[in-house]
């Protein structure tokens, strides 16, 4: 059932990836298809580590939620306590896990001819070009929900603040290396030899660009197994039942119909029983789909590395492996 909805959302024709899907810890499917580089024979296998984009994202806002339960910072923290003069008042951390600063997104603005396209940004960078420019507000501090790379890029300088190390050591410390995700690593310059590359819809090899040396927002690689071992911790008590309920809780009442946001999480509401707790990822050609159903601890998971779109549309196999029916035919 699960291997013939795939065959058909995901054919080999257009899909270059890895799938995994467990239930209630068990994994009922599993998945590797094409190859790492498309047009060589390096099969893709478990070991395989793909961008996910921002369903790194996630792993920043548990990061966050960790330092705060460890009394190192507070959610209510305003952003000034660790970037004195900050050219934007009024804004607190929690404001940032929930996309509601209303600052600028930095992916837009340094794309607009405003950045030396040759020398790769960095988290500082993005700061220091808030400082320089004092570029407008999209939106006053917790007015409404607004999706931007800056707040996390922002959350991952916090986090090294807090703790003296670089973010990429301090999730390595402090998440991959304790669940054993040995395949998982925040990509820096030295990893350039051994990222796996993404691939446009046509197959042409996507160029590493200025934009891709930052990090809290995306840049995190990993596996499906790797993911899946992430997923069941969500579960246990390697995080408290505070920082659970404080992640997966709604945080945006404007937004309409069953679509909100946590801390670090999108989420659709369907009842009080049938919370979905996902995110997905987009950056250059590769995607990144992780969906869990926590009424029946279920976990979708997709990635891949040549543009496609359709690895998103799981709500059809939530649908098949759960009684949650969705009221839009359009998947």
């Amino acid at each position: 059932m699960i291997d013939s909805f795939f065959d058909s959302l995901l054919p080999k024709s257009t899909f270059n990836g890895a799938i995994l899907v467990a239930k209630k810890g068990f994994i009922l499917f599993e998945k590797y298809q094409g190859n790492a580089h498309i047009n060589k024979k390096d099969s893709i296998r478990s070991s395989t580590p793909f961008h996910i984009a921002s369903t790194s994202k996630p792993f920043t806002a548990m990061a966050i939620l960790k330092l705060a339960e460890e009394g190192k910072l507070k959610l209510s923290d305003p952003l000034e306590k660790f970037f004195p003069a900050f050219p934007y008042q009024n804004i607190s951390i929690q404001m940032l896990l929930t996309q509601r600063s209303g600052l600028p997104n930095y992916t837009h603005f340094l794309s607009k001819k405003l950045w030396k396209k040759e020398t790769m940004v960095t988290n500082k960078d993005v700061l220091e070009f808030l400082y320089k420019t004092k570029l407008d507000r999209r939106g006053m501090p917790g007015q409404k929900f607004d999706y931007c790379n800056t707040n996390y890029v922002l959350l991952a300088l916090i986090a090294e603040q807090v703790t003296g190390m670089t973010f990429p050591a301090y999730l390595k410390a402090t998440f991959f290396d304790p669940l054993q995700m040995n395949n998982t690593f925040i990509f820096q310059s030295s990893d350039l030899p051994r990222i796996t590359p993404s691939f446009r819809q046509n197959g042409i090899e996507e160029a590493v660009t200025f934009l891709d040396g930052t990090y809290g927002d995306k840049n995190i690689y990993s596996t499906v197994q790797d993911l899946f071992k992430w997923d069941q911790a969500l579960y246990s008590d390697f995080f408290s039942e505070s920082i659970k309920e404080q992640a997966f809780t709604a945080y945006s009442p404007e937004m309409k119909g069953i679509q909100n946001y946590g801390l670090g999480w999108r989420m659709l509401l369907t009842d009080s029983s049938k919370k979905i707790i996902y995110h997905n990822g987009w950056w250059h050609g590769s995607n990144s789909c992780f969906y869990r159903v926590l009424s029946d601890s279920l976990t979708i998971i997709v990635l891949g590395n040549k543009l496609n779109n359709k690895i998103y549309r799981v709500k059809p196999l939530i649908e098949m492996l759960t009684d949650l029916r969705f009221e839009s035919s359009d998947h």
